[in-house]
């Protein structure tokens, strides 16, 4: 049986979950792609730090010219992460005719164009499945079994982390930081977790996906974000009670031409699909013209299922064994389309609000509503003290410029104690 040689740069989760693939699966591997995979170089920061799986010492470096250099390595597997030195890294071995793996979507958000063009310059190929939906295929969905649709919207739960906070949170009445430390305890939130809870990961992710789905580049900049360190245990039980469930969401819809990107914290229906989905496992809610709705649902994260994209990658490239185009290519020469500026964005919203517990308070907020075409759906009015209470709005649909413009105008009002939170609905 003959083999194909690789180099994985980063041996951290997803390597040794890639490395445990390669050798748990080996006789599928082969029988799937005709050949047997073997890793040639591991690329790693420090060769003495202790990992719990073990490998040769001779094929751990520290160096990547040892690995641009060597002719019998034909696929390279980004798996390190970050901007710098990864993409360095990535087009030394673009340029040194080596197909590249990768699962980074830093780096496919921010300079995507410039990898897949490169790629496509030195005749090489270039994939990216696990930079998305983890063990999800949704790059292989879009690219081939959707592309006789005109895709309408794409819209998912793409952070296992945050899904796994506001999990616990909703089911087990936990407070944002006591789950937010059991998710790092199971290893989901890192010990920095600012990209996963403040959304930077969720954004990078629809950046991707939305490029792909709607056929133009979209700039990752231009995409709204929110994250979910303001949700509170009294908007989880608020939302069983109105009937809805609070995920963080990254949406992307195409209306007449223009795109509308955002990733914010959502209410949807407790019977929705996405609504069911739990712990670290994600979900990507695809709605095509011709397929209609298709949801994709498992684990985004973890060694193994992120792993499993990788090493589908790494057979794909084997399988063409041509020097083919990148699969997932975002063109340069592509249509920019307007991302719609997100205060023209519509939804219907969750107000929740802390005004003193005086006669005419609502009816001051009401005539503030009607004035920027906010149209209240109901209200609801709780005691907190002897002094104030808690209303919360549930709005028909408005404009977020509309619903911005009064929050400036009611929170500057004398009897409002403040605004306590704002949360879109979702309506499939």
């Amino acid at each position: 049986m003959e083999k194909v040689k690789i180099a994985l740069l980063g041996f951290g989760n997803v390597g040794q979950g890639v490395w445990k693939i390669l050798n748990t699966n080996k006789r599928e591997i082969m029988i799937n792609c005709g050949y047997e995979v073997e890793v040639g170089k591991i690329l790693v920061r420090d060769k003495n730090k202790p990992r719990a799986v073990e490998v040769p010492d001779s094929i751990v470096t520290t160096d990547i010219n040892d690995i641009l250099s060597d002719k019998d390595i034909k696929i390279v597997v980004e798996l390190m992460g970050g901007s710098e030195p990864s993409k360095e890294y990535i087009l030394s071995s673009l340029k040194a005719k080596k197909h590249v793996v990768t699962a980074n979507k830093l780096l496919l958000a921010t300079v995507g164009d410039e990898l897949i063009s490169t790629a496509d310059a030195e005749g090489v190929q270039f994939y990216y499945e696990a930079s998305v939906g983890g063990g999800i295929p949704v790059i292989r969905e879009i690219n081939e079994s959707l592309t006789a649709n005109k895709i309408e919207s794409i819209v998912g739960i793409i952070n296992g982390t945050t899904n796994y906070i506001l999990t616990k949170m909703s089911q087990e009445s936990m407070g944002f930081e006591e789950a937010l430390k059991e998710a790092q305890a199971k290893g989901y939130a890192e010990a920095d977790p600012t990209s996963d809870v403040e959304a930077y990961d969720s954004v990078y992710k629809l950046a991707i996906m939305a490029s792909l789905a709607f056929s133009t580049k979209v700039d990752s900049s231009s995409i709204y974000r929110e994250g979910i360190c303001k949700i509170d245990s009294i908007d989880i039980d608020y939302a069983k009670k109105f009937g809805y469930v609070i995920k963080l969401l990254a949406i992307g819809k195409e209306i007449d031409n223009e795109l509308e990107l955002r990733v914010h914290p959502t209410m949807i229906s407790k019977n929705h699909p996405i609504a069911n989905i739990n712990d670290s496992f994600n979900a990507i809610f695809i709605k095509g013209n011709a397929v209609g709705d298709l949801l994709l649902s498992g684990r985004g994260a973890g060694d193994l299922p992120t792993g499993s994209a990788v090493v589908g990658d790494i057979i794909s490239i084997i399988r063409n064994k041509a020097d083919l185009r990148s699969i997932g290519e975002i063109k340069s020469n592509l249509p920019l389309k307007k991302v719609k500026d997100f205060n023209e964005a519509t939804s219907r919203y969750y107000i929740r609000l802390q005004v003193a517990d005086i006669a005419g308070v609502l009816g001051e907020i009401a005539a503030v509503f009607g004035q920027y075409d906010v149209s209240i759906l109901s209200v609801n009015q709780e005691v907190i003290d002897k002094d104030s209470v808690s209303l919360v709005f549930i709005t028909h649909s408005a404009k977020e410029g509309n619903v911005s413009n009064s929050m400036k105008v009611i929170e500057s009002l004398d009897h409002v104690n403040q605004i306590a939170s704002i949360i879109r609905i979702e309506e499939f």
